[in-house]
């Protein structure tokens, strides 16, 4: 890659994980247990973040963030899951990097919170590949989402477990009574179980990382290409997913650019994942829109910025069917909870995670304790670690020193001794509300009539194109609206699966949609069509381009 080109980019991202890697050993409680060979090699050629958080501690508001470089809370995304519309200065990652020319792929996970418009992806699909790139030189931006570590995988039964993981051979295959619990978990079959079938997720995944990897090694474009791996947040268990601690939010994070980034450089500042979108342009040479909140993670000379962050912000919402809402600060040692609904349980009844494994044993076990009381005697079938996870209320605010307490057992939110501490991170909360809103203070029903009025999507106008000095344009007057072009004739939308539109797939209509460059001259028409988040998009227009001009556009307004 020449000094003046480029790099190009791929994303490796994960479901339901903490810092459970071997490179983490140390660092995260536990991180020893994981077998994770190709990880660790990533590691020791890239930069590995220590202190990584999620935005939410579930996978649709934390991945909107991500690709949006934005809270959640200040555009809408907080709820899982829901259709958002954010404010218009929103900008999608992969929709700025394909108008800076980049081919830009996702395989094919998507759930952003929003319905994906058409143009955001060159190509969103289980084939979606940087091979696919219209020539070498085309620099990409490839996003590949493994489902190997998702929640629903730890609770397989053993036939179906093994056909989940062919490549975890016997030898590194986690034993269940080596798992490192945490105290907050009963030390039964059950969450051991669990535990090790979690590691042994992990090790699948890491040889899953080690094929993208090898790929771009045999294409010759490693030294070319910045790898990230990240995981959308925490483990698929109780008190991790679903809940605004470390164990729902802290995040493994490593970026990887051999010889530009130091090999094996640690970053131990606080930095949100929601700061990957800005990182990424930042290192390819293309300004960050000002409508992003995340910050860039190195500097110009590709050194790590060691303090990005002074505090990491995250929340907790509607959750399927379980409406609640928490907001939460991390500084360099404490976190701080607030809980805006302390009479509900943190456990709160969720129909899905309610049939695992994990959540029915802690179910089971509060029922036991109930019996218990009812005969008269002591409840002992769980700690007041394990107790607090199941109790029927939470309390309003919670403050951990994560230094002393890294799996959050004492909550010193009432000790006179931390008033300071706890005044400081009310103070940084608040004041984060007040920068950037909290959509999440509104009632679910007022947003979805502000961006649906009486339930109809708004539409995107249509382009207007012009010629002024030469220079032919196309833009639409919705703000917020990117137009893209393209040769090939209308054609019906493919039909869509109800998970697909569940998630936020792009319809497809199998055109090839362009963003970068201006439309060039054919035999036919060339067709313009534009795209808001949130709103349906508008109807094509077919334009005959001048064969002799000076051919830009403005694809947003």
């Amino acid at each position: 890659m020449g000094a003046d080109q480029p790099p190009n980019i791929v994303w490796i991202s994960t479901h339901d994980i903490n810092p459970d890697l071997g490179c983490y050993t140390g660092v995260w409680p536990g991180a020893e247990y994981a077998h994770t060979p190709n990880l660790d090699t990533l590691a020791a050629r890239g930069v590995r973040f220590d202190n990584a958080f999620a935005a939410a501690p579930i996978c649709a508001p934390s991945r909107s963030a991500i690709i949006t470089g934005c809270f959640p809370t200040a555009i809408g995304t907080m709820h899982m899951r829901s259709k958002a519309v954010p404010p218009s200065e929103v900008r999608l990652l992969p929709e700025v990097f394909r108008q800076a020319g980049y081919y830009c792929t996702n395989n094919w996970f998507t759930d952003f919170q929003i319905d994906l418009p058409e143009v955001a992806f060159d190509d969103c699909s289980p084939t979606a590949h940087w091979r696919n790139r219209p020539s070498d030189d085309t620099p990409f931006f490839a996003i590949f989402h493994g489902m190997a570590t998702h929640e629903s995988q730890l609770y397989l039964d053993d036939d179906a477990f093994c056909a989940a993981t062919p490549h975890v051979v016997d030898e590194v295959r986690h034993d269940p009574a080596d798992a490192p619990l945490p105290p907050y978990y009963p030390d039964d079959e059950t969450f051991r179980t669990a535990w090790a079938h979690y590691a042994d997720l992990i090790t699948e995944m890491d040889h899953w990382v080690g094929e993208i990897v090898a790929e771009l090694e045999a294409d010759g474009l490693l030294e070319d290409t910045v790898v990230v791996f990240w995981s959308d947040h925490g483990k698929g268990m109780p008190r991790a997913k679903r809940w605004p601690n470390e164990s729902g939010l802290r995040e493994p994070l490593i970026v990887s650019w051999p010889g530009r980034l130091t090999a094996g450089a640690v970053a131990t500042g606080l930095v949100h994942t929601m700061d990957l979108a800005p990182t990424m342009l930042a290192l390819a040479g293309l300004p960050i829109p000002a409508g992003m909140h995340g910050v860039p993670l190195f500097d110009d000379e590709w050194t790590v910025v060691a303090e990005p962050n002074a505090h990491v912000f995250g929340g907790r919402d509607r959750q399927g069917e379980a409406d609640d809402r928490s907001r939460t600060v991390r500084d360099a040692r404490f976190r701080y909870i607030r809980n805006y609904h302390p009479d509900k349980p943190a456990m709160i009844h969720t129909e899905y995670p309610d049939h695992l494994a994990t959540w029915a044993g802690f179910r089971r076990l509060a029922s036991d304790e109930c019996q218990q009381r009812a005969r008269g005697e002591q409840p002992s079938r769980m700690t007041a670690a394990q107790r607090a996870v199941v109790a029927q209320s939470k309390p309003a605010e919670e403050l951990y020193d994560i230094i002393a307490d890294p799996h959050e057992v004492v909550n010193l939110a009432a000790r006179p001794e931390h008033r300071g501490d706890l005044d400081r991170l009310r103070a940084a909360l608040d004041g984060w509300i007040e920068q950037y809103g909290d959509l999440g203070a509104i009632p679910e029903e007022e947003l979805e009539e502000q961006w649906r009025p009486g339930g109809a999507r708004q539409v995107t106008a249509s382009p207007t194109t012009q010629i002024t000095d030469g220079v032919f344009t196309a833009a639409s007057e919705t703000p917020g609206a990117i137009v893209g072009w393209t040769t090939d004739p209308p054609t019906p939308d493919l039909a869509q699966q109800k998970f697909q539109r569940e998630i936020g797939m792009p319809a497809s209509s199998g055109r090839r949609w362009r963003l970068h460059g201006a439309p060039t001259v054919a035999d036919g028409p060339v067709w313009l069509k534009a795209w808001r988040i949130g709103y349906e998009p508008s109807e094509d227009i077919a334009v005959a381009v001048p064969a002799a001009h000076e051919r830009e556009r403005d694809s947003r307004t």
